[in-house]
């Protein structure tokens, strides 16, 4: 590795440990919209896709593959449809979202939810359906019964929960839409690494990039943790 590479590095370094208020402020954004985006959509997606799962209706093969299509979507173009919406002349354009981190949520969880329900609904789809009957046969309101089937699944959510999370956390379309890339307001981790790489502050750009790994690293550890503990034993 050339000296240039590892001066890069150790000015990466010295950034995230030095707790450089920019640097900072960017991974501060980024996480706290992409959880606020989360939190909002975690329940509705998994009773929509617990309820495509258990349930038989007309138009569930409908909303299925519309569920499938949207997860499909390039996430500029739910950046462009967002936008559109949020604009002065858009149906949303009275909330004046355009360009702050409540527009971004709004964007983000459209990316998300398509991703959380898609993935509990296979879950779902995937469990014995005796553990939901015999609870209901014994009494269980439907909403612990839900429960019970949940924690029956627990490692596949989670890694709906983690695959969408991720999602949103790294994609930069909708945010650079959405959001603007303001400084201290809207700037992510995504939107900012782009940004100081196309100016040549690579540094900055490295020191982000270590953030996602890092996030990275922790959530596939923990996940094969808790796989690791769900697989019955041989022995």
């Amino acid at each position: 590795m050339s000296e240039g590479w590892l001066a890069l590095i150790q000015q990466a370094l010295s950034l995230l440990f030095s707790l450089d208020p920019d640097v900072w402020s960017i991974v501060s954004v980024s996480f706290s919209v992409s959880f606020a985006a989360l939190a909002l959509t975690l329940i509705p997606s998994l009773v929509l896709g617990f309820i495509l799962a258990f349930a038989h209706f007309p138009g569930r093969w409908f909303v299925t593959n519309l569920v499938q299509t949207i997860q499909s979507i390039p996430t500029v173009v739910i950046g462009l449809l967002v936008y559109l919406m949020l604009t002065r002349m858009g149906p949303l354009g009275d909330l004046r979202w355009l360009f702050t981190q409540k527009g971004m949520i709004l964007g983000q969880m459209m990316i998300c939810a398509p991703v959380l329900v898609a993935m509990s609904q296979a879950a779902f789809t995937s469990v014995d359906k005796r553990a939901w009957e015999t609870s209901r046969t014994l009494g269980a309101s439907w909403l612990r019964s839900v429960w019970v089937v949940c924690r029956e699944l627990k490692v596949p959510l989670l890694m709906a929960i983690v695959a969408a999370f991720s999602r949103i956390l790294t994609e930069v379309g909708c945010s650079m839409m959405v959001g603007g890339n303001i400084a201290d307001v809207t700037r992510n981790i995504p939107t900012a690494i782009a940004l100081e790489t196309s100016k040549g502050d690579f540094a900055q750009a490295i020191a982000l990039g270590l953030v996602l790994l890092i996030l990275s690293l922790i959530l596939n550890f923990t996940l094969g943790t808790l796989r690791g503990k769900a697989e019955p034993r041989t022995h």
